[in-house]
């Protein structure tokens, strides 16, 4: 199996932008970090391969994106965030939830997230005040949830493909691969039109990776008649930035008071990174060292 790899390039001489990302690696460690059930996996995974492709357009070091699927569904919110590079990270409210399969018998990705609510995302580039972009959720399904959000916060048609491959039983992840297609403007219909004709063989990209060929070859030979140009390869990882002095900050905003009332409670606090599971202890000395920080 290779690398994790993101791959963005160009179709018809530039009037359609391909990215595309394998990524078993980043799910298997967001599976382990959080314990996820099977469709927690799935769920989970997809959201990451989106938001990390997102990532990886950022321009600026200090640029995030985070997305938010607030569906209503069992498995809660899913939340991811990246950096430039698709460095990702994520979790979900409930990552042990298992529901049965859906009629087709694959796991039910879309009951598990809900369709009763939004998407959102969140891109903070460095300016005054966030991007925020809202859409309903139309499925639950993640790409075609994300597919809705291009087309209509973003006005930019697209095509998105997102797949988990597991074993049955064990949960273990053997594949995870994506693709992101967008018509630049003045597209002719016809190119994004052969692109939607091709879709039953875009959905094999999982299937394809699990079989051990590399992305870049299922590219050249998925659009090998559409001019297929190859830009740049970017490698993601699921990686948090979490460290004891950021969170030394989220401890400060909760007051002097509170903090002083941990102390003296509870001997210390222990608190974990959402993100990646990590847990940091902080003594009593900590905690009134941190209150004589707050306003």
């Amino acid at each position: 199996m290779e690398q994790d790899v993101i791959i963005r390039g160009l179709l018809f001489d530039g009037c359609i932008k391909v990215m595309a990302i394998s990524a078993m690696d980043m799910v298997k460690e967001a599976r382990k970090a959080h314990g996820l059930s099977r469709l927690a996996t799935a769920a989970l995974g997809r959201s990451l391969m989106m938001t990390s492709m997102m990532g990886a357009q950022l321009k600026d070091a200090g640029d995030r994106v985070t997305t938010m699927l607030k569906g209503g569904g069992e498995l809660g919110n899913v939340i991811c965030t990246a950096r430039q590079g698709g460095i990702v990270k994520g979790y979900l409210d409930n990552p042990e939830c298992e529901l049965p399969p859906a009629p087709n018998g694959k796991l039910d990705v879309a009951l598990g997230v809900g369709w009763f609510g939004e998407l959102v995302v969140v891109k903070d580039l460095g300016l005054k005040e966030p991007y925020v972009g809202r859409c309903e959720i139309v499925s639950g399904e993640i790409a075609e949830d994300f597919a809705n959000y291009f087309t209509k916060s973003e006005q930019q048609p697209s095509l998105v493909y997102l797949g988990v491959r597991m074993e049955a039983y064990s949960g273990d992840v053997l594949s995870a691969g994506g693709l992101l297609v967008q018509a630049l403007p003045n597209c002719p219909d016809e190119f994004a039109e052969a692109i939607e004709k091709r879709a039953t063989e875009i959905e094999r990209i999982s299937v394809r990776l699990q079989g051990g060929e590399v992305l870049e070859t299922i590219l050249n030979e998925l659009f090998s008649d559409m001019g297929f140009e190859l830009l740049e390869k970017e490698y993601p990882a699921f990686k948090c930035d979490c460290s004891k002095e950021r969170l030394e900050r989220v401890l400060i905003s909760l007051g002097r008071e509170e903090l002083l009332s941990m102390a003296d409670a509870d001997g210390g606090a222990e608190i974990s990174c959402h993100f990646c599971n990590t847990q940091y202890w902080f003594t009593d000395d900590e905690l009134r060292r941190l209150a004589k920080e707050c306003i």
